[in-house]
């Protein structure tokens, strides 16, 4: 119950103004009285248990949370920190024996689906609707089967029931011909999927939501195992939680559990991704409301907490307004310079020129740096990363997330699974087989690892020595089947023959085990031709782990499934199902990074906007590269298809271009506010007036691009200028 010497507080304020600080040092003084009443009470040390919620937006934050407050505490309380969804997703799994009978599905221990699992399964359920081919025709198979599933989940985390998705759909939507029918067949397709799942103890992050607030919250014996499990809240950053956490705090506070919670009115980093800020902030009339903004003004921090006028309200307010209100007169202050040029290669090297004669003359470090862009393509993070490198200075994508089969390691892989498992031969070609076999015959010479067989030669056994036979199992032939083939020297040869030899003893263990699953083949391969052979960095490590983690999942699911369905396919079926789902791409190399989410240190970051923004960090510069986009104030990909539809303040009406404009407006402004309070020293805006599809760029950012003071660095005379940090 909630000490009368204490008010549940709401501490609101913009970008970095003390807000978890303060949340910090509310948690200490709480842990001291809950310390202080246990020695009151005698009870042992060794009994003390947690009995605080504490929450964080994202793992990233979850996790410097934790450390933070374990650290003011001195370690005297435990701290078991999770994100919104994680405890949600708990809570299910936990207490899901009490749904059962009321859900009317069979007991058994719930299996959480990945999204790319669950995209896979949704496809194949739904292909076999008899108007598929009719509905997938405007957007594709992939894009409707995602946003479908998109709804079920915006709908869940809204506290909306699936049911009613149509009629959302309908009244919100501009509707062309035809449409109406198709929202209608999205929502049966999403009861249907919905059941299919709960029979078979699958578990999506839609569903979980929808079980919470609909089933598991409202019901009694949950309801009292909450309030008295929990006697507090620290909840940070609640401007990215979804609406069902406020359902959550509000029947936690009016059984007097103590909370302080913060939120930051420029933050909404997940507006579009289930998060409902405007309602979250209801919790506000329930608590002692601190505007850290309002005591800051009254008790100003020392000047040394202010190293640059880039704090200043009044010229964030002024840059805001000429970027959205097209103000003209205003002054740009010099901390906003430019780096302008024709087409967008030029940029990309003229960004990389001036980081490296400005941390070359020491008057910045690496990791004092941020460049940010609206997105990312390949072509600058490759340029960037390879021009940067090259002169000795390291950069780090922010929470990079490549496509698994992008590895060399990974696809190696792949291709040996579907040399050990009969009638998947046609997955692979030469060229697959001509670099699994430079890859497996690396050897460790000299502390170097060497490749015994060099693509040539690679090339040469993948002509002759690769076949498939009729039963479409791929096979290596002897190596003899190579007329010439002790031109391939004794080095190649022997590693050939290892190879080869390791491969025939994988499909002898596959016929007698019958069920070699993929996860123990990988693990296997992996310890015979890599961990003694390769020097494997973290991003290799992330992505083999990643690769085993999805193997077992992947199995896991197909267990389940033919629990339900003995008929269901044979091996050979699902093993190919696997490696296709693979190459896809839709499966991240480190999508849960095990070391803390942030950049290396002395290393320059490199992120999206909403990347570095999730982040929540700082730096004394930023380089906004692409300026001149159109996607400085667009969702992108972090706004799913009727999102607004779907938050507690939407008006019921229409959703017309005109709120579309206003969405988007508010947007941007959030963006720029947050990221100005987040550099100390300067912004650079990294402008080419061609876009990397050779289109004039005409983005919002330009008035602002246009009034900023343009810094050369292309060389004139010999000399090359650039940016100076005083």
């Amino acid at each position: 119950m909630q000490n009368n010497d204490f008010s549940s507080l709401w501490i609101q304020g913009t970008t970095r103004t003390g807000k978890t600080t303060r949340l910090v040092q509310e948690f200490s003084k709480w842990v001291r009285q809950q310390l202080i009443q246990k020695q009151s009470k005698n009870y042992p040390q060794d009994t003390l248990t947690s009995a605080v919620l504490v929450l964080a937006a994202n793992n990233n934050n979850r996790r410097k949370l934790a450390d933070i407050l374990a650290s003011a505490v001195e370690g005297t309380y435990p701290v078991i920190c999770k994100t919104p969804v994680g405890f949600i997703t708990d809570e299910v799994v936990l207490f899901l024996p009490l749904l059962f009978d009321r859900l009317k599905i069979k007991a058994q221990f719930p299996l959480r689906l990945r999204p790319e699992t669950e995209q896979e399964l949704a496809t194949q359920l739904w292909r076999e609707e008899p108007d598929w081919e009719t509905l997938i025709t405007a957007t594709g198979e992939n894009r409707f089967v995602r946003q479908t599933l998109d709804l079920l989940q915006l709908a869940g985390a809204s506290g909306v029931t699936a049911e009613v998705i149509p009629n959302i759909l309908e009244q919100g939507m501009s509707s062309h011909a035809g449409e109406s029918e198709i929202y209608y067949r999205m929502g049966e397709l999403i009861l249907n999927w919905r059941q299919w799942c709960l029979e078979r103890g699958f578990l999506t992050y839609g569903i979980i939501y929808e079980l919470y607030w609909r089933y598991l919250l409202p019901d009694p014996k949950y309801r009292q195992h909450l309030i008295n499990r929990h006697q507090a809240i620290f909840a940070d950053d609640t401007d990215d939680y979804p609406a069902i956490a406020r359902d959550l705090f509000d029947l936690l506070l009016d059984q007097n559990t103590y909370g302080v919670f913060t939120y930051n009115r420029d933050g909404k980093i997940r507006l579009g991704l289930n998060a409902d800020p405007d309602y979250l902030q209801g919790l506000a009339k329930k608590c002692l409301v601190i505007d850290k903004n309002e005591e800051n003004n009254h008790y100003p921090l020392p000047i040394t907490h202010y190293p640059n006028i880039t704090h200043s309200p009044k010229t964030i307010d002024a840059i805001v307004n000429l970027v959205t209100e097209t103000a003209y007169g205003i002054q740009i202050p010099s901390f906003i310079q430019s780096i302008q040029t024709i087409s967008r290669a030029e940029l990309l090297r003229s960004v990389a020129d001036t980081v490296i004669k400005t941390v070359k003359e020491e008057a910045i470090r690496p990791e004092e740096i941020a460049i940010i862009a609206p997105g990312l393509d390949e072509i600058a993070r490759y340029t960037l990363i390879e021009i940067l490198s090259a002169s000795g200075i390291a950069i780090s994508p922010v929470n990079e997330q490549r496509p698994l089969i992008s590895s060399p390691l990974v696809r190696a892989l792949l291709t040996l699974m579907a040399l050990v498992y009969p009638g998947i031969g046609r997955l692979v070609d030469r060229d697959a087989i001509a670099e699994m076999l430079t890859i497996f015959s690396h050897k460790k010479e000299l502390g170097k690892s060497i490749a015994q067989i060099d693509p040539v030669r690679a090339g040469l056994i993948a002509d002759y020595c690769y076949k498939i036979d009729r039963e479409e199992q791929a096979n290596l032939l002897p190596v003899e089947s190579f007329p010439r083939w002790d031109r391939l020297g004794h080095q190649a040869t022997n590693a050939y023959l290892e190879i080869a030899q390791w491969i025939s003893n994988g499909k002898i263990q596959q016929r007698k085990q019958c069920y070699l699953t993929p996860a123990i083949l990988i693990s296997k391969a992996i310890a015979h031709f890599y961990e003694t052979n390769y020097d494997l960095d973290y991003q290799t490590i992330s992505a083999l782990r990643e690769l085993i983690e999805t193997a077992q999942h992947f199995w896991e699911v197909d267990r389940r499934m033919r629990q339900n369905e003995p008929s269901l396919q044979t091996q050979a079926v699902t093993v190919a199902q696997f490696i296709k789902l693979l190459r896809r791409g839709t499966i991240s190399a480190n999508p849960r990074p095990t070391r803390q989410f942030r950049p290396q240190e002395n290393s320059i970051a490199l992120a999206t906007i909403f990347q570095y923004r999730s982040l929540r960090t700082s730096h004394r510069w930023q380089f906004w590269l692409d300026a001149g986009s159109p996607l400085w104030d667009k969702g992108g990909a972090a706004t799913l298809l009727g999102a607004p539809l779907f938050l507690k303040n939407w008006s019921g009406e229409a959703w017309t271009p005109e709120d579309e404009y206003e969405m988007d407006k508010q947007r941007l402004q959030r963006i720029l506010r947050d990221l100005l309070n987040r550099v100390t020293e300067k912004v650079i805006l990294c402008h080419s007036d061609l876009g990397v599809n050779g289109t004039e760029q005409m983005g919002p950012l330009l008035p602002l691009v246009q009034s900023s003071v343009q810094v050369s660095n292309t060389k004139k005379g010999g000399e090359t200028h650039s940016l100076s940090s005083k």
